[in-house]
């Protein structure tokens, strides 16, 4: 374990899309807005209903860590790294630094313990997500209360953040393909040779930047196994865990390894681990068909709206949408960069697309949506640059997903071989033949995993239960655009004790962004133990397409 020195709080470009919001309505209106994104029993005595064969696969132990020697880095705010081992089958072998960041409860008195997050991607930064906690301004993920009561710790994963994050490309190779042409008709937006040659050139860099034994230890249970040296060196008998997006894979594996040092844990917007862990390219096909229902939500409400609403298309908002697309991709638009919201460059009909999904899948955009496409329609592409270059992981792939290079390294590590051409083959047909207006990008998006140059021989592959935990929350969305709430559901039912809680209303995970009902159903969880009863649905005021009003004057 060794410290880090102080440092200095990051942008948070991975949290970037939801900042749109608040920059886009300086740009229309001229006015600034903003947007924000507990004492159960102790689980020791469950640890005896652990399977020898569970317990088994934590693997050896790794030598106890060193205590934390915490830097200040900002008001409320300490840094460290702890050192963990490469691979747990040689727990004293090559280590590697992990990035850590706490946020200090802020009612010491009434401290519980450290409530560890993770935010999701794979590939977005946890370190982050603690900064973002601004306790002057009432602001961040987390409410005042959790706030009061946790430290708040954030550990970036190995290969994400300032965990050694992946790199597979060189800064010209990322702007090369991020300008390339993209064909929103075709598969991938390119021809399979050129994607094939993407792909390799990704992989060879992967290989370039990193040791075959890195890539390979990037696998989630790993992550799961890097937590609980890092509870070690805090201290901690338990933790409390908040996990959202790939996060909820995170907290299942360690439910699963590490039962008895789970004290609560919520996880919102879940993946199906069953598809994460046996059929990837099913589990992208379910993320691809919740991308087009949500752009379908923003039609079906355009139109139910009225055009004194919502005016785009003129009561045919799907037609006017497929018009623009195809006159953008003719005639793209030259964006001028705007501070604070686009770099600015061309928009054209694949690059809308991208931008469009993104919005479509937050119904706190959708009126950024309906401005932008108006605006496009007339001209002006500022907006829907703006939603595209605010798309940092995508599920789908590069260009536009600027944290891709962890976010595939895990995935890859994680999944099974999946290195038959004909089965990428086979999924881009069916995306192909539901004609999907979104599903140009699915297809082939996991073709760097086919073409991965390592292999994780020691794949964790357990079923997620998380026999002997406490039980779990499980907070799904009704129409979230990258985890359909079927995979809520399954995630529930596949969890030894959990409980599923339902937000109606589009959006990709649910706490600190639905209301009251969400909220304080997971501070319950997270500071009393108190879970709700199992099938809450909680509901969300309605979406609205009305777009924001462009200020007088404002031109293309």
């Amino acid at each position: 374990m060794s410290s880090s020195p102080p440092r200095t709080r990051p942008s948070h470009v991975s949290l970037r899309l939801a900042a749109v919001l608040a920059a886009a309505a300086l740009v229309l209106t001229g006015c600034a807005g903003g947007a924000g994104t507990a004492g159960a029993a102790s689980a020791a005595g469950a640890a005896a209903a652990r399977t020898p064969d569970r317990a088994a696969t934590a693997g050896p132990a790794a030598p106890a860590p060193d205590p934390v020697d915490w830097q200040a880095c900002g008001t409320g705010f300490d840094c460290a790294t702890v050192e963990v081992p490469v691979e747990y089958g040689s727990p004293r072998g090559e280590r590697i630094e992990l990035a850590v960041t706490r946020h200090r409860a802020t009612d010491p008195d009434r401290r519980i313990g450290s409530l560890f997050v993770n935010p999701g991607g794979p590939g977005v930064s946890a370190t982050e997500m603690v900064e973002r906690i601004d306790v002057a301004h009432g602001t961040g993920p987390f409410s005042a209360e959790v706030v009061a009561r946790f430290d708040v710790v954030g550990v970036d994963p190995r290969g994400v953040g300032d965990s050694e994050a992946v790199r597979c490309l060189t800064d010209e190779q990322r702007a090369a393909q991020a300008a390339e042409d993209r064909d929103p008709t075709i598969p991938g937006g390119k021809r399979f040779g050129r994607l094939l040659t993407d792909a390799r050139t990704f992989t060879h860099g992967c290989l370039d930047h990193q040791s075959r034994t890195f890539l390979a230890s990037l696998s989630t249970d790993n992550v799961a196994r890097d937590l609980d040296q890092v509870r070690a060196a805090l201290g901690e008998e338990q933790i409390t865990f908040y996990g959202a997006s790939y996060g909820t894979v995170v907290g299942p594996v360690y439910a699963t390894l590490f039962p008895e040092r789970v004290r609560q844990m919520v996880i919102d917007g879940p993946v199906d681990t069953d598809l994460w862990q046996n059929d990837p390219l099913r589990l992208l096909d379910d993320v691809e068909v919740s991308n087009e229902r949500t752009l379908d939500a923003w039609f079906e409400t355009c139109r139910a709206e009225g055009t004194a609403v919502c005016s785009f298309g003129d009561g045919d908002p799907e037609a006017a949408f497929d018009a623009l697309v195809r006159q953008l991709e003719k005639r793209p638009l030259q964006v001028q960069p705007v501070d604070g919201l686009t770099p600015g460059g061309p928009l054209d009909g694949a690059a809308a697309l991208e931008g469009v999904r993104a919005a479509a899948g937050n119904q706190a955009l959708w009126p950024l949506l309906t401005a932008g496409l108006i605006g496009a329609e007339q001209g002006n592409g500022t907006l829907l640059h703006a939603m595209v270059s605010s798309v940092t992981v995508a599920p789908f792939g590069g260009p536009f997903a600027t944290l891709q290079e962890p976010h595939t390294a895990v995935r890859c590590a994680d999944w099974p071989e999946v290195d038959r051409l004909s089965d990428h083959h086979r999924a881009a047909r069916t995306i192909a033949e539901r004609h999907d207006r979104l599903g140009g990008r699915a297809a082939y998006s996991a073709l760097s995993c086919a073409l991965w140059p390592v292999d994780n021989r020691d794949r964790f592959t357990d079923v997620l239960d998380g026999a002997g935990a406490p039980p779990v929350l499980v907070v799904g969305g009704r129409l979230d655009n990258v985890s359909p709430h079927h995979w809520a559901e399954a995630m529930a039912e596949r969890l030894d004790d959990a409980v599923l809680l339902t937000r109606e209303g589009v959006g990709h995970t649910s706490y600190g962004t639905s209301g009251p009902c969400v909220d304080d159903a997971v501070d319950a969880v997270l500071i009393d133990g108190i879970l709700p009863e199992d099938g809450t649905v909680c509901d969300v005021p309605p979406a609205t397409t009305k777009p924001l009003a462009a200020p007088a004057g404002a031109g293309a």
